[in-house]
């Protein structure tokens, strides 16, 4: 791990940097507060070994209030060296943030301790950080496709209609549905309906641009998120991905083509237009209602005319 030493005595910075060093951390060192708070932000340690009274500049109490402020997913283990062994001392370090004390003068033995419980304590943390993303990401993930789910899609489309917005840019939604998918389900069971998913999300993600947002909007219906793409754009790009699950040639014997089948509806966000999101995501479902109601297996866009037949 690495550990930061900031002391004003050059003797006190060299004992403690030979304890770390033999325990194998990686060691950096700081003369005063101020300049131990600028390395801090710089290389973020693991540990922080810092004198309780580090003229000029924040003394070892402002330190700790300025790390605890900082820190986000991270933990530092921060131990304060004083030679003020006072109990309202002690607990004025605890209180700004400290998690252990050694006292003046510098004891090799006690500071090698507490080193090992520094890295006991950081370790742990780290690694629940490491599970609470790990967390974030599973409920942020359908489980079945491993696209995004809803709960990412309101994250980022908050994001890139904001960024809209500012930057007077246009975007487009896409509602799309498999066609008769209930029929499908009954007709060759849910493992087969699971596969069927799985194949038209992959078709979807393959043909995507790396920018392009795509989720399981829920059930049998996927949402992509198309930044910078007007109207016409968007619908070249769902007519390509209509095509390709059709190509996939999925059979599906209630479907009027004889295989598993897309049907789409787009919405556009215009600049300065005034739409908010959730409208954008109502016109592209009944646009979406539109293109099955012309028929199935084709692409509507909010707005435009009446859905044209596909190539069957």
């Amino acid at each position: 791990m690495r550990v930061l030493i900031a002391d004003d005595d050059a003797g006190v910075r060299l004992l403690a940097r030979t304890i770390a060093e033999d325990l194998g951390h990686e060691c950096i060192e700081a003369a005063n507060g101020q300049e131990a708070l600028a390395l801090f932000t710089r290389h973020q340690p693991d540990v922080v070994v810092a004198d309780r009274i580090m003229p000029p500049g924040p003394d070892g109490l402002q330190l700790c209030q300025a790390i605890r402020d900082f820190e986000n997913n991270s933990y530092t283990y921060i131990i304060l060296l004083t030679s003020l062994a006072a109990h309202e001392e002690v607990l004025a370090g605890i209180d700004a943030g400290a998690d252990d004390y050694v006292i003046k003068p510098l004891d090799p033995f006690a500071l090698y301790a507490r080193l090992l419980v520094g890295y006991r304590v950081t370790s742990l943390h780290l690694e629940l950080s490491r599970y609470r993303q790990e967390l974030a990401r599973q409920a942020r993930t359908d489980p079945l496709t491993k696209l995004s789910n809803r709960l990412k899609l309101g994250e980022d489309l908050e994001v890139l209609h904001q960024r809209s917005n500012r930057y007077g840019r246009e975007y487009s939604l896409a509602m799309c549905d498999i066609d008769l998918f209930k029929q499908y389900n009954d007709t060759y069971g849910h493992q087969a309906g699971d596969a069927a998913l799985q194949a038209v999300a992959a078709a979807l993600t393959d043909l995507s641009r790396q920018g392009d947002g795509i989720y399981r909007y829920g059930g049998e219906e996927f949402l992509l998120m198309l930044p910078e793409q007007d109207a016409v754009a968007a619908a070249v790009a769902l007519e390509r991905l209509r095509a390709t699950v059709q190509e996939q040639g999925i059979t599906h014997s209630g479907s009027p083509t004889g295989v598993l089948t897309i049907s789409a509806g787009i919405s556009t966000y215009v600049s300065g237009s005034g739409m908010h999101s959730e409208g954008l995501l109502r016109q592209a479902d009944l646009a979406l209602y539109q293109a099955k109601m012309a028929g199935r297996n084709r692409v509507s866009v909010a707005g435009g005319p009446s859905p044209s037949s596909s190539v069957e």
